[in-house]
């Protein structure tokens, strides 16, 4: 099946921030601009989702639903057919959306004053929710070698010991550095939060997203010792463009904790279930979507292609980072000379670029720009025109 991914559907008054963010820079439905910021695709659905979901309005009653047998027999079938690992059907918990997911787990399984550790920069609502529900961030910067970053184990290991350390959310791939953590670094982690008691919350929602022959390794495929103190949080919303549909997956083996988490749900939730369409489009996505998928990978890698090689002849001062995973392009832009919230406005007002600004990711994105890539090719065509004709008077000064 061939698949549309030229249509741009645009946004404009549907709830969309990230679109009807641009307006008030005074672009509208008339102008073929598009925004790379937030991280949800500008294709149409899978059309084998909107058939499946249009037939299945049809015939259901759509009252109060939860997670079926089936529903979580797809969802392990699915995680075992894309990356060898076979999680258990009874571990798989439900939440509307996997920021709430770790909300919960640090209410759940952390208390006020406690420590919660990130690897920096990272993706922003994590400090969010560590410093709205009164816990301590617990930073550990991620070191830059060239265009990759790697984790400082020794910093790693020494803030893992401190004894108010208590959780450790990772991000894995990491959003927005792009890394796909090796299963030798997942295993170094694995063994020293272990051995300090450090609870492990593993955010792996672009876990399907995978670039140039990348490997994602489950947390939870590290083994039972060494993740008897963790969860992991997967959702079908970043690889089939379905996160209005709020529906993810929680996992955690041990089932002590497990019921930990679903005490907490009821406590601040009272009815933790998700949209009975999420669930369902998410049971279509994993059975009948795989080629779509596929489809749209390629895609991504073409657009980084063309950005890549536009850079390399008009912008060699902005360096890509390592493209590992997720579609969302992590640049420094440092070498054009021009700080950060200038570049903001020059991109916005003049250009009609709309990034998620690098600095929202904590103090090391400074001057960075994350670009999503997400969208049809000629929307990145045409913004790099818009791009060099913008920067063209600041840099040829």
């Amino acid at each position: 099946m061939k698949y549309d991914f030229e249509t741009v559907m645009k946004r404009y008054g549907c709830g969309s921030r990230k679109w009807d963010e641009m307006r008030e820079y005074g672009y509208s439905e008339i102008d073929d601009i598009i925004p790379f910021s937030v991280a949800d695709m500008e294709f149409a659905p899978a059309p084998e989702i909107v058939q499946g979901l249009q037939d299945y309005i049809s015939c259901a009653v759509l009252g109060y639903s939860g997670a079926t047998d089936e529903f979580k027999i797809t969802t392990c079938d699915w995680v075992e057919k894309r990356h060898g690992y076979r999680p258990k059907e009874e571990w798989i918990l439900t939440t509307q959306g996997v920021v709430d997911a770790f909300y919960q787990a640090i209410n759940s399984f952390t208390e006020e004053g406690d420590g919660v550790m990130l690897l920096t920069p990272v993706y922003y609502p994590m400090y969010n929710g560590i410093r709205a529900n009164n816990r301590t961030l617990v930073d550990c910067p991620l070191v830059r070698k060239g265009t990759r970053y790697e984790i400082d184990f020794e910093d790693f290991e020494a803030k893992a010991k401190d004894e108010n350390t208590k959780m450790f959310i990772l991000c894995n791939p990491h959003n927005p550095c792009s890394r796909v953590w090796t299963p030798e670094e997942l295993t170094k982690i694995a063994q020293i939060c272990a051995e300090n008691d450090v609870f492990v919350v593993s955010d792996e929602i672009h876990f399907d997203l995978l670039m140039n022959g990348s490997k994602h390794t489950m947390f939870l495929s590290l083994g039972e010792e060494l993740t008897k103190n963790a969860m992991s949080i997967i959702a079908p919303s970043k690889t089939f463009n379905l996160a209005g549909l709020q529906t993810s997956m929680v996992l955690i083996p041990n089932p002590e904790h497990r019921e930990t988490f679903l005490k907490g749900q009821m406590k601040h939730t009272g009815n933790p279930k998700c949209n009975i369409l999420g669930y369902e489009a998410c049971q279509i996505a994993y059975k009948n979507c795989e080629p779509w998928l596929d489809a749209v990978l390629d895609v991504i890698a073409e657009n980084k292609r063309v950005i890549e090689e536009f850079f390399a002849e008009h912008f060699p001062q902005i360096k890509i980072m390592d493209f590992e995973a997720t579609y969302l392009l992590w640049m420094d832009w440092s070498g054009l000379g021009i700080e950060a919230k200038e570049l903001e406005r020059i991109n916005r007002e003049e250009a009609g670029l709309f990034f998620d600004e690098g600095y929202i990711f904590g103090e090391a994105g400074d001057c960075f720009e994350r670009w999503n890539l997400a969208c049809p090719t000629w929307c990145i065509e045409d913004a790099l025109d818009r791009m060099k004709e913008t920067y063209d008077k600041y840099l040829n000064k």
